[in-house]
């Protein structure tokens, strides 16, 4: 509830209402502020709303409220009683009631208003029937309903438009842009005629350029024919191709077959085939008709109650009680004749069985046959379409086979090779390895040598000065290249500054002169600036007011417009009342009869002469039923009680049959067994 208030109160400070409450201030309004509140809200959905409250009674601003509520669909909680307390609460100006109202149009605000512009031209006026009697008036609010349907079509239009994304200011700026280019294309065209007009044999030349673009015109329709014709010739490709697969399948499935097997095959095939249209597929029919029969049976049927479905099952027990006796009679009649025929029977239900477990399977394993067969040609189209090898079979897989042979036979050729390089590899890794052994003696022994003479580290500073030496007149080389080469370089960038010094020197005397002039442009600039800043906004605030006017006039107009319309309306109802109230009392007053039996007057009066005798019979019957209800009761009674009789001796008789029938039975069962 707080959550509510807070939202309420923040709406209210906002615009357009600005009412600058708090939870406080707007927790203690009075009934009357209250009601003033809703009805500010209320006049901002619906400016014929705003009105102040204290200048019309109580039961004037409740009606008029609850009207609008109920056009913009407002349903308040509860049930029936809840409304009245509504509708009181409402008067009253109760707080519980006037705060989920405001909640509920605050939050929904904008849909509100459109709702509300909407009701006042789709809110259908009602007109009583007997006024649509008259031709006038008929034809009037036929034409209104047919006012209202275009309103709503143009509405709709409307929001269409705007949901559209294109503004009129764009519409307009495209349309006059297309304009402009029709008049430049038209400016042109004429340009060129006259230009065209001084060469010699214009005509000519244009009948030639004519025939050039509609060859042209021509070219690219063959082109597009072209590619078209392409592209079916693709797709009759794919289709041979798939074919052809097909035609190869069916060649390897007939290569190993011969005409026994074949002819065996078609006669299974055959023998399947009618046993599923003799025997299988009737009996399937059959069952499914009879389910189907029964079903319609129970669907044609009332709907039943518990009681009647308990006493259906009493039935159904009683019905199987009586075939169980009934089995039991035939087989103590019949059971030493008919047990090898019942074994038989037995035998030949569980081969039909058998045989219809079997024919379900084998169609089930057609089908998956079927779909395999499909999903494989599925497979291998999308194989030639994305151009892959086809599924090798027969012949062509041995030749692969054979192809993979040889090329494992080279592998393994090459393999071997590869296994001689390696070890080669080896001992010339070991061969490099007893160098740099021997390589390293031979430094020590020298070594020892140089040791022992007193020379130590001769050869190595030898090898070293050797390598300096050479790096040094590398470098020395270097740098002489290096130095010429910088210096050819100085003398370049020298010429090359001069030379940019003598030619920048005028562009450096005009580029002073220009920075001057831009100096004083921008001075000049930012005053103009300054000056189309203050114009722009008095002409903003003088545009903003003049539209403000614009849209106060522009509602004041639409309001007038309807209320001219309801007071034309309202004049016409008027005026055919009082026609009819002229025809009424012309007929009441004339002498002639028959013109006074054409008075509505007359006709209630005879209306309500029929209805009081009508109620004189009714009346009279309803005291003659009320006179015979005891007896009649009575009787009924004494009919039901003689039913549940004749019922209960029926049931006493079938059981007495019953008990001599099974008598009679062990009667003979015991002379066969004393003749036995």
């Amino acid at each position: 509830m707080s959550d509510q208030i807070q939202f309420i109160v923040e709406k209210l400070n906002q615009e357009p209402f600005r009412k600058n409450y708090n939870l406080i201030t707007f927790d203690s309004l009075e009934s009357m502020q209250l009601l003033q509140l809703l009805n500010d809200v209320l006049g901002e959905i619906d400016p014929k709303h705003a009105v102040d409250i204290r200048e019309e009674l109580p039961e004037q601003t409740a009606k008029r409220m609850l009207t609008l509520l109920g056009i913009l669909k407002y349903k308040p909680p509860g049930s029936i009683s809840d409304l009245s307390a509504f509708r009181q609460g409402l008067v009253t100006g109760s707080k519980p009631v006037i705060h989920p109202v405001l909640h509920w149009l605050l939050q929904r605000a904008n849909e509100l208003k459109k709702r509300a512009y909407l009701a006042r031209f789709l809110v259908k006026l009602e007109v009583p029937a007997e006024f649509l009697q008259d031709d006038t008036v008929a034809d009037i609010n036929k034409q209104y309903e047919e006012l209202m349907e275009a309103f709503k079509n143009l509405h709709k239009e409307c929001e269409q438009l705007k949901t559209s994304g294109l503004s009129t200011a764009e519409i307009r700026r495209d349309i006059s842009a297309m304009e402009e280019e029709k008049d430049q294309l038209i400016k042109r065209v004429e340009r060129l005629k006259k230009r065209v007009e001084t060469v010699q044999n214009h005509q000519r030349m244009l009948e030639i350029a004519r025939q050039l673009r509609l060859e042209k015109e021509r070219e690219e329709s063959l082109a597009q024919q072209k590619q078209e014709q392409k592209n079916q010739l693709f797709h009759a490709e794919q289709r041979l191709q798939r074919a052809q697969l097909q035609l190869k399948e069916m060649h390897h499935a007939v290569v190993d077959s011969k005409p026994e097997s074949l002819m065996k095959k078609l006669e299974e095939e055959i023998n399947f085939n009618s046993y599923l249209v003799t025997e299988k597929i009737p009996r399937e029919l059959e069952s499914k008709k009879n389910s189907a029969y029964f079903l319609q049976k129970v669907v044609a049927e009332p709907a039943m109650s518990q009681s009647d479905l308990n006493v259906l099952e009493i039935k159904i027990n009683e019905v199987n009680a009586q075939m169980n006796q009934l089995i039991e009679k035939r087989m103590m009649k019949y059971e030493p004749i008919d047990s090898k025929f019942s074994m038989y029977r037995q035998q030949a239900s569980i081969i039909s069985r058998k045989k219809e477990a079997k024919a379900e399977e084998l169609q089930a394993a057609k089908e998956e046959m079927s779909s395999t067969e499909r999903q494989m040609l599925q497979k291998t189209s999308q194989a030639h379409e994305l151009e892959g090898s086809e599924v090798l079979k027969g012949d062509e897989f041995k030749h692969y086979v054979n192809k993979l042979r040889s090329k494992n036979t080279f592998y393994k050729k090459k393999r071997l090779e590869i296994a001689e390089i390696t070890a080669e590899y080896g001992i010339l890794q070991r061969t490099e390895e007893l160098l740099k052994q021997r390589h390293e003696a031979i430094q020590q022994q020298l070594q020892a040598i140089e040791d022992k003479k007193g020379i130590s580290g001769y050869s190595y500073t030898q090898e070293e000065l050797e390598r300096i030496s050479a790096v040094k007149s590398e470098m020395d080389e270097m740098k002489g290249r290096t130095l010429d080469n910088m210096s050819e370089m100085v003398k370049k960038l020298n010429t090359m500054v001069a030379e940019k010094k003598a030619s920048l020197a005028p562009v450096i005397k005009e580029l002073r002169q220009l920075r001057q002039k831009c100096q004083e442009l921008t001075q000049e600039c930012d005053e103009k600036k300054i000056q189309y800043d203050s114009c722009a906004a008095g002409l903003e605030s003088n545009r903003s007011t003049l539209e403000q006017e614009v849209k106060g006039l522009l509602e004041e107009c639409v309001q007038e417009e309807s209320n001219y319309r309801y007071i034309n309306c309202m004049k016409r109802n008027l005026e055919v009342q009082l026609q009819r109230a002229k025809e009424e009392m012309k007929a009441y007053v004339s002498p002639d009869p028959q013109e006074r039996r054409k008075a509505i007057r007359e006709q209630y009066t005879r209306m309500i002469l029929e209805q009081e005798n009508l109620g004189k019979k009714l009346r009279e019957k309803q005291k003659a039923v009320r006179e015979s209800h005891g007896p009649n009761m009575k009787q009924i009674k004494m009919w039901q009680d003689f039913e549940q009789l004749m019922e209960c001796k029926r049931e006493c008789f079938l059981k007495q049959q019953n008990q001599t029938a099974i008598g009679q039975v062990i009667q003979e069962g015991g002379k066969d067994r004393l003749v036995l």
